[in-house]
């Protein structure tokens, strides 16, 4: 999927939290309805088998409880995409990344192959329908997501480069895919946010580490070897840049990925770099922008939506622009586009109780117009605004109403901006708000039931809050548009 990724170290976020973000977007020409769930352990079937790869997979017992953000209609498989499990450990779904015809012909990707002229079909690897529903359920922290991962690639292969997080509320993990069998992950520091465009993004690795104490690094056991048989390795000095071994500097990545690392890193470090004009730094061309900064501030939750959200505002490459020189809007692929189903927000933070630590804030569709509220992850049910959607528009649910917002605001941009602007405000003001409160009820109860009681109720009235301020914006948007409407005429009746 074309998405993009924002990760947060504790130590670079306002609260202490360890922050892992994603949009997920599209494909091209089409767009994915999604819903907010909980998967209860008796849905986790024992054999798993993969709807576009066909292959399948023997199930550990003990399945944990989680949060998924699957299709909401039937067809392409469950596409978890994103979650929060009962030990509370969250991970992202996939970040589609780019690779080289080196890597691939060294370790081909493992693609189904239907039964043909008398051959019986041969099962293809694990992939992004797949990933977060056959590890979410049985870890019980980041470090053991990338094992349990690591393993099932090596076991399985996949059809697809990825990228995908795992997080507790003591560390980040990032594992990249390489060829068919192949990975690598990090630790992300403590102190900085990571950017990840549609594009492979490691840019330092510690090899040794990663074969022996595996302190910050981890990755397949035979990757030296691998390395060095199929000459990946272009550095004049020997230095280990996974970016330029394993990934890609294509001149499609400077229109669609590099954009968009470089305005992420100008909007967290707007003084670090020089960013614009013939002695920028980096340009939004560059293909060494760094993977990893330390922020100028702390970042917050308003940062990473705002991050997402982003349209290339205050450059000349808005497709929004109204002013300057217009001979460059649009030219690049902007973060927060059209094709957007959801973003998901997951914040563990570490002054919270252990069964209220985990917060999921969700969004659908465009994230430009779209706003975000925030729902403890530790619950049995979600709210059936956020859980009701189905493949038919509607008003009902809050995805649909997303994406109506979404296309009335964008085609009535100059008039409705302001009424998007107050109604993200709003939602987000009073998620918080909520969620304090919760948390001081929380801290006053011990008995686990009340606690889960309490924890769905937060999230029942943050969802009816967002109903009716989406209702009240959906209604703003619509009264704008209908104003520009080419059939408008100012006289009324005599």
């Amino acid at each position: 999927m074309p998405c993009t990724t924002i990760l947060v170290g504790k130590k670079a976020s306002y609260d202490g939290s360890t922050i892992i973000a994603r949009n997920d977007d599209s494909g091209s020409g089409h767009y994915t309805s999604k819903k907010f769930a909980v998967i209860h352990p008796e849905e986790q079937p024992k054999i798993y088998k993969s709807v576009i790869s066909h292959v399948e997979i023997e199930l550990p017992e003990n399945p944990m409880r989680y949060t998924a953000m699957p299709n909401a209609e039937e067809g392409e498989g469950i596409w978890a995409a994103c979650g929060v499990n009962e030990a509370h450990v969250g991970m992202t779904a996939t970040e589609t990344i780019t690779s080289n015809p080196r890597v691939l012909g060294a370790d081909p990707l493992v693609r189904y192959q239907p039964a043909k002229d008398g051959k019986e079909e041969i099962p293809g690897g694990i992939g992004e329908e797949d990933i977060v529903y056959i590890v979410l359920p049985y870890i019980h922290s980041a470090r053991e997501g990338v094992k349990r991962l690591g393993s099932l690639l090596e076991q399985y292969g996949t059809y697809e480069m990825n990228g995908i997080a795992f997080q507790d509320a003591d560390e980040i993990w990032w594992l990249e895919t390489i060829g068919g069998h192949h990975w690598i992950a990090r630790k992300v520091p403590d102190d900085v946010y990571v950017m990840m465009p549609n594009q492979f993004g490691m840019d330092q690795f510690d090899l040794e580490d990663a074969l022996s104490n595996q302190k910050e690094y981890m990755c397949s056991a035979d990757l030296k070897e691998f390395v060095e048989k199929y000459h990946l390795n272009l550095s004049q000095d020997g230095t280990f840049n996974p970016r330029d071994i394993f990934g890609s500097h294509d001149d499609s990545d400077h229109v669609y990925n590099t954009p968009r690392a470089w305005y992420m890193a100008r909007c967290l470090n707007p003084s670090t770099m020089n960013w614009d004009g013939p002695d920028a730094d980096f340009t939004p061309l560059s293909d060494d922008i760094p993977w990893c900064m330390v922020p100028e501030k702390k970042v917050t939750i308003e940062d990473v939506k705002y991050v997402l959200s982003s349209h290339f505002q205050g450059t000349p490459y808005d497709p929004y622009a109204s002013y300057g020189d217009k001979s460059m809007k649009g030219a690049y692929r902007a973060i927060g586009v059209n094709r957007t189903d959801f973003l998901g927000i997951i914040q563990m933070r570490p002054d919270a109780g252990e069964d209220s630590r985990a917060i999921e804030w969700v969004a659908f569709a465009s994230n430009v117009f779209n706003t975000t509220a925030p729902f403890y992850t530790d619950v049995e049910k979600v709210p059936e605004y956020f859980s009701n959607t189905t493949g038919d528009a509607s008003t009902d649910n809050f995805y649909w109403a997303s994406r109506m917002i979404a296309a009335m605001a964008d085609a009535s941009y100059s008039k409705s901006i302001f009424h998007i602007e107050r109604y993200q405000e709003r939602v987000m003001s009073k998620g918080h708000e909520y969620i304090n409160q919760y948390d001081e009820l929380l801290e006053k109860e011990s008995n686990a039931e009340k606690r889960m009681q309490l924890r769905q109720e937060a999230n029942e009235k943050i969802a009816d809050m967002v109903k009716k301020e989406t209702q009240d914006t959906l209604n703003k948007v619509l009264y704008e548009l209908s104003n520009q409407m080419k059939n408008a005429y100012s006289r009324s009746d005599a």
